[in-house]
């Protein structure tokens, strides 16, 4: 009767035993890269949800300023509810006349929403980071300035 175990040689067996484990370390090095890379994409997509927001909240304060009789107050409380990040030193609201100068609500002809000075910190584990964004702003043509409209409420 013949046996079908196989023998292999000294040299083989030891070098299987020296392997074991290898694929774990290798595991580990690949996977701390693509998780720093993966959270490096989630961060930079918060960093341009909060761009793109900000965008949003400027042409949203200067249609309410165009169209309502609100103060700078107010327009500047509905974008902060907008992007909870604005504090209302970050918003600067200007009502223009024809020439370019600052003028009062009634006999402006537009009006300039803009936000600076805007920081997002980032949650990246042991490597805080604070980007600064660029300034936005929104110029709009002055239009009915009527309190009376609903979407001045």
């Amino acid at each position: 009767m013949k046996s079908t175990q196989r023998f292999y040689p000294r040299s083989l067996l030891i070098n299987r035993s020296s392997q074991r484990g290898a694929a774990a370390v290798e595991f580990a090095l690949i996977a701390a890269l693509l998780f720093t890379l993966l959270f490096g994409i989630m961060e930079m997509s918060r960093v341009l949800f909060y761009w793109n927001t900000a965008t949003e909240a400027t042409r949203l304060g200067a249609r309410l300023a165009v169209v309502c009789n609100q103060d700078a107050a107010a327009i500047k409380q509905k974008m902060q509810a907008m992007l909870g990040i604005l504090n209302t030193g970050n918003i600067t609201v200007q009502y223009i006349d024809k020439d370019g100068n600052s003028c009062d609500q009634d006999s402006c002809r537009s009006i300039t929403v803009s936000i600076s000075g805007l920081t997002v910190s980032t949650l990246i584990p042991l490597v805080p980071l604070n980007i600064q964004m660029p300034p936005f702003s929104t110029t709009l043509p002055r239009e009915s300035m009527d309190s009376a409209n609903p979407d001045c409420a």
